[in-house]
């Protein structure tokens, strides 16, 4: 899915909008990719003559991938962030990198949603953490 193919499934928008693709690889798999240009909003302030993606960043753009996951199921709901455990940062996400994301979805359960996400940069591990979403569905007008 490019950005636009992803608008129909998450509801972010620039400057929200935080990965550039995304691809469901299997029933309960996906990857996804983000192209950190350095004119991100995010790296403005983190940190000034030495950007850094924030770790917090690092998770919604795994969150955000993961959502093709259950894309069938999330046309008429919204996801929602429910949590985020064993967040783990190994190295640094820097300008001219490209985050290549993974994520797994482990189970579910009343319309909460389990992932495990890892993201890499060249080949090498950056990131890794556990979370959950929950589908609410969206309000008819």
């Amino acid at each position: 899915m490019n950005k636009e193919e992803l608008m129909q499934v998450i509801p972010h928008r620039n400057s929200m909008l935080l990965i550039d693709e995304a691809t469901k690889t299997g029933e309960n798999t996906c990857e996804g990719k983000k192209y950190i240009t350095g004119r991100e909003w995010f790296l403005d302030g983190h940190f000034p003559g030495n950007p850094v993606v924030p770790g917090v960043i690092l998770c919604e753009m795994m969150a955000q991938a993961s959502a093709v996951i259950v894309s069938e199921v999330s046309a008429q709901s919204i996801p929602f962030f429910a949590g985020i455990d064993k967040a783990r940062f190994k190295t640094k996400v820097l300008p001219g990198d490209t985050l290549e994301i993974r994520c797994e979805l482990t189970g579910q359960k009343m319309g909460f949603y389990f992932i495990k996400g890892k993201g890499y940069v060249n080949g090498k591990l950056a990131v890794s953490a556990e979370f959950s979403f929950a589908l609410v569905p969206r309000e008819q007008n």
